[in-house]
């Protein structure tokens, strides 16, 4: 079936995950326009992800059998890590909804987030069906002392409704993981693994060395804690700290976390239908073949688009607590941390720039002699199995060689460069934080976007945009292909944008871009080898005028 009749029989199934008609899609260098605006813009939703877990520094988990959801309708027997007892708290505070049910398993398992310096307690209850046998954790890159439970061949482990308690120092900042120490092709197949954030000494201060640079807007702003917790510019803060280790250049505004695995439901099939023999093996009784390994869902913090691209803690899914949706300002430095927890490599590519590598596995990449950052710079972060990345992702719009604020002769915008070429609070007069143009890139104020023979005939820009009213109308269609809430008047020409009868880019709601972010092995941005699904979502670009509420 071709992707096209695909995208439009899964979304006719979904509608309720999208709210479209706000956002225009683009890529950094306007390619395959037409095949986006038709795809991509079916699926952005304003759901937001940041990075929410539970707070420690003591746990007590249990590891337990469930059923997780696809967008094709199937549900998929499952293990995962959950909550035994209440957990200590959840963070950030922003967020609402927040939840960890006990007694029961998610996928993957809650995100566990300590400071660094905690002696952290990790206490699992082997909750798994008999015939699973003994399991355990590992927490790979930190000395683990283990009391209870038997001896495994990684790590203690506990026996069926046995219990095993884990403790460590977190001595090492940054982005962790955890996962299964027992049967490793199986039970970490079936979903046993979840991820822990170490956040560094500094605690809600600005890294030591760290200077606002001259004549530039600061992007490192001091943390403040609780739930009304808000930054400079009067937006709340859903960071967990000012910067992901002890660097001034370790600084950032927001931040997401995404875990990427696969499901073989062959698999996930014979564990099900094993489930309740009886054993007495500490090793189990499953006979489960875990080769060939074929996987047919592709997942991202446990769910496949569109469904990752709903709100954390939606209650449509009970087990998957956990979405993918990153949503940012132009200029905001942005933390990514990129978990490999399933079998596969998965390239990760980020549409709209390069990321920058701050570390791997909690490790800082710094210069010998200069103590400087030197992580390359990546057009796509694959993740490898057990390997953590943690990196600095900016979109600014610098190089795209057109005005994505629509900029016309008679605006009254101005756009003046600070030191670095953006229209700021370094500027001379500094901009307003409420500008619809702030961090604009003046060298390419006023540069017209439109060729021939739509909008704008024949004002020399580098695109020749399709006809709204052929590619796409009525209540989908994406607005304007410019950023801000006045794009819908300044982009009217030769045939008007939007279409009539349609409302886009609403001065009261969003108005910004969305960038496809995916694995870049095709077969992975499908469900069940249905496109669009798998591992893709939305990252959207939205102007400093429209508040970013990652409340849920």
């Amino acid at each position: 079936m071709h992707p096209i009749t695909n995208l439009n029989r899964i979304n006719n199934a979904r509608i309720n995950n999208a709210r479209i008609n706000k956002i225009w899609v683009n890529k950094t260098w306007l390619a395959n326009l037409a095949f986006l605006v038709a795809a991509a813009f079916l699926f952005v939703s304003t759901a937001h992800a940041a990075a929410p877990g539970i707070t420690g520094p003591n746990f007590d988990l249990t590891a337990a059998p469930g059923y997780i959801t696809q967008p094709d309708g199937s549900s998929i027997y499952s293990w995962g890590y959950g909550c035994n007892t209440a957990p200590g708290g959840f963070a950030p505070a922003t967020i609402t909804n927040a939840s960890c049910p006990v007694g029961s398993m998610q996928l993957p398992g809650p995100t566990l987030i300590v400071n660094q310096g905690d002696t952290v307690t990790v206490t699992l209850h082997n909750n798994l069906p008999v015939a699973a046998g003994n399991t355990s954790i590992l927490f790979p890159g930190f000395s683990v002392t283990a009391t209870g439970g038997t001896a495994g061949i990684l790590a203690r482990e506990a026996a069926n409704l046995g219990t095993v308690s884990y403790s460590f120092v977190a001595d090492t900042p940054g982005t962790h993981t955890y996962y299964s120490g027992t049967q490793g092709d199986l039970q970490v197949e079936m979903g046993l693994y979840g991820a822990l954030i170490v956040l560094p000494t500094l605690g809600g201060s600005v890294p030591t060395g760290y200077t606002s640079p001259t004549s530039l807007p600061d992007t490192c702003h001091a943390h403040a804690t609780g739930a009304t917790a808000t930054l400079p510019n009067g937006l709340p803060d859903f960071r967990l700290a000012v910067a992901a280790y002890n660097h001034p250049s370790a600084c950032y505004d927001r931040e997401y976390l995404f875990q990427f695995s696969e499901i073989d439901p062959v698999i996930h099939s014979q564990a099900e239908a094993q489930a309740a023999l009886p054993c007495t093996q500490t090793t189990g009784c499953m006979v489960v073949a875990t080769e060939p390994y074929v996987p047919a869902y592709f997942m991202v913090n446990g769910r496949s688009m569109p469904d990752l691209m709903d709100p954390n803690y939606a209650v449509q899914y009970p087990h998957q607590p956990y979405n993918g949706n990153p949503h940012m300002h132009p200029g905001e430095l942005v933390l990514l941390r990129v978990i490999g927890t399933g079998r596969w490599q998965h390239p990760f590519h980020e549409h709209g720039n390069h990321v920058r590598v701050l570390a791997r596995d909690g490790n800082l990449l710094l210069t010998a002699a200069t103590n400087k950052l030197a992580g390359p710079l990546l057009f796509t972060t694959t993740t490898t199995p057990g390997q953590t990345l943690d990196g600095i992702f900016q979109w600014t719009g610098k190089g795209l060689n057109w005005d994505v604020y629509a900029h016309t002769a008679g605006h009254t915008e101005p756009c003046n460069p600070d030191a670095n070429g953006y229209y700021t609070t370094g500027s001379t007069p500094p901009a307003p934080l409420t500008a619809p143009n702030y961090y604009e890139w003046c060298a390419d104020h006023e540069k017209p976007l439109e060729s021939k023979p739509f909008g704008q005939v024949g004002s020399g820009g580098p695109v020749t945009l399709p006809d709204p009213n052929i590619l796409a109308n009525g209540a989908w269609y994406g607005g304007s292909p410019y950023l801000g809430p006045e794009a819908t008047q300044r982009a009217v020409g030769g045939t008007p944008i939007p279409p009539s009868g349609t409302v886009g880019n609403s001065p009261t709601d969003e108005a910004g871009f969305a960038y496809m972010w995916h694995s870049h092995n095709e077969r992975e941005i499908t469900t069940n080898n249905a496109f669009p699904g798998g591992m893709m979502m939305m990252m959207l670009v939205d102007p400093w005028v429209f508040n970013i509420i990652e409340a849920n």
